[in-house]
Order: structure tokens, then C-alpha cells, then sequence
């Protein structure tokens, strides 16, 4: 009757045990999902697809509608949609045309949630970019109240909008993950969150402790390896810093590679392989 017991006693323990164990980050990919083939036979477990390709107004009803059918039979899952708003569309500086903004941001909403995409990521390098001369404080502001009312719409929708930082090779605005978190504290809307780009990080020398920072906003990674943003392994470029972060503050979201592909079908499941290997390493706790 003891041995019974103890005997269930552990099975509950080690139930309970694995309940509480906190799950690996799901890794997945930057890619057009015609590229399924390859990334659904590497492992990897989500594409992240482009708005432009899937979801914006330039995107006609018959080409969405066809798309839509082919996201129906692809081994990755597509949830979540990048390269938000074209560079001629600015969304920060004097040029903002919100009402055009808005009237983007609502059919891109729409069209996610018809696709089933949760999430949408801020990047949009272009678009941000403020002219010279213009005071950055004065552009926050603006683009803090923008950010606000885009997350309405997506509210309307139940999408999330997650913002990312962008080195200042590719913009001159919000370049940090601690400056995009600051936007997203600004605007404080459960639809507005954070986006951190490990390569964007490691080209602006940013800590690993900047994600510990942004508990409770972020929700969605990109990476690469920050010499030539080459694919994870190419150079061992050693993420496990990031990754402690993470799963310091409970990240169990996505993990998208977002990199240069020299063979993409040779380097995709090294790649993977090499991320996985570290994200284990730094969750085995």
C-alpha cells in the first residue's frame, strides 16, 4: 500500500513539475511561404510572411482570397506578418497623413483577422524615418499618439500591433529596444507591443538586459547573427545572453529568423539546430 502511494504521490509530483516547467520559445521564419517546403521539412514550426505580399490594400480581393486558400495546406503555420507599411506611407515626422494611416492600418487588421494572423510587426524602417532637423521629443510624442490609435484598430480586429527596434543603418528613429519600449509604455494599450530584433540589438551593442526591461510588453522576437546577418551558426555567434533574458522574464512567444541566406535550403535546419541548442542550454532551469 506504501509503494502505491509513493508511487502515485511521484507521478502527481512529476506532473505538477511538468506543468510548471516553463516551454521553449517556438522558432520559426522570415520568409515567403512558398518557402514551406524547405522550412517545413528543416523544423521549423512558423513563416512569418510579409503585409505586403498577403494583406495590404494593394493586394487584390482575388490574390488574398487565393493566398488564403494556399495558407490551408502549408506544413508551417503563418500567424504573424512583417514589413507593415510601405516607406512612401510615413508614419512619423511632419508628413503623416493620419487618416491615410488609419485607413491602412483598418484593412490590414481586417484582412489579418480573415487570415488568421495574430500579430503584425512594427519594423517599417522607411516609413518611421523623420527628416533632419526635426525634434526627435516633439516625433515621439506624435508617434506615440499615432501608435495609440492604430492600436484601437487593432483592437477592433483582436490583432496585436508589436513594434521593433531597428538599427540606425536602416532608420533614424526608435533604434534601441529600450526607445521602442518606451513608445510601447507610452502608449499603453494592451494591442501595442514589443518586437525585440536580437541582430538589430547586437548592431547597436544594446545588453541583454534591456529584455529584462520589458517584461509584460514583449511578445515576439526576430534574430540573426549580427556580421553580415548571416544565418545563426554561420559564425557561432553566441545568442545565449539574449536567450537567458527571455527566460528570465517567461518569454514563451516566437523566435523568428530574419537573416541572409547564403543556401537557404543547406543552412535551414543548421540553423534551427543551432538555436535550438542554445535556447535549451538557457531553459534548462
Amino acid at each position: 500500500m506504501q509503494q502505491r502511494f509513493f508511487l502515485l504521490f511521484s507521478i502527481l509530483l512529476i506532473l505538477i513539475l511538468q506543468s510548471n516547467a516553463q516551454k521553449l520559445p517556438s522558432i520559426g521564419v522570415c520568409s515567403n511561404y512558398k518557402n514551406d517546403s524547405i522550412f517545413g521539412k528543416a523544423g521549423y514550426v512558423y513563416i512569418e510572411e510579409g503585409v505586403s505580399h498577403l494583406l495590404a490594400p494593394t493586394v487584390s480581393e482575388a490574390q488574398f482570397k487565393a493566398q488564403m486558400a494556399d495558407l490551408q495546406h502549408i506544413r508551417c503555420k503563418v500567424e504573424t506578418c512583417n514589413g507593415f507599411f510601405p516607406g512612401n506611407l510615413k508614419i512619423a515626422g511632419p508628413q503623416v497623413n493620419e487618416t491615410r494611416v488609419l485607413g491602412y492600418v483598418d484593412t490590414v487588421m481586417q484582412r489579418a483577422q480573415k487570415a488568421g494572423i495574430q500579430l503584425i510587426v512594427l519594423g517599417s524602417g522607411e516609413a518611421r524615418k523623420i527628416p533632419e532637423g526635426v525634434d526627435h521629443a516633439v516625433a515621439k510624442k506624435e508617434f506615440i499618439a499615432l501608435c495609440r490609435k492604430m492600436a484601437e484598430v487593432a483592437a477592433r480586429y483582436d490583432r496585436i500591433i508589436a513594434i521593433e527596434c531597428l538599427n540606425r543603418t536602416e532608420t533614424n528613429f526608435v533604434n534601441t529596444l529600450e526607445e521602442a519600449n518606451e513608445v510601447v509604455n507610452g502608449v499603453h494599450h494592451p494591442n501595442f507591443k514589443l518586437t525585440a530584433d536580437m541582430y538589430h540589438m547586437l548592431m547597436e551593442h544594446e545588453p541583454a538586459a534591456h529584455i529584462d526591461d520589458a517584461r509584460g510588453n514583449l511578445v515576439h522576437c526576430h534574430i540573426a547573427e549580427r556580421e553580415k546577418r548571416a544565418a545563426p551558426g554561420v559564425a557561432q555567434q553566441d545568442f545565449r545572453p539574449y536567450f537567458a533574458a527571455l527566460h528570465r522574464i517567461g518569454f514563451e512567444g516566437r523566435i523568428m529568423v530574419e537573416c541572409r541566406w547564403d543556401n537557404m535550403a543547406e543552412q535551414a535546419k543548421p540553423a534551427l539546430e543551432y538555436l535550438q541548442k542554445q535556447l535549451e542550454e538557457t531553459y534548462k532551469d
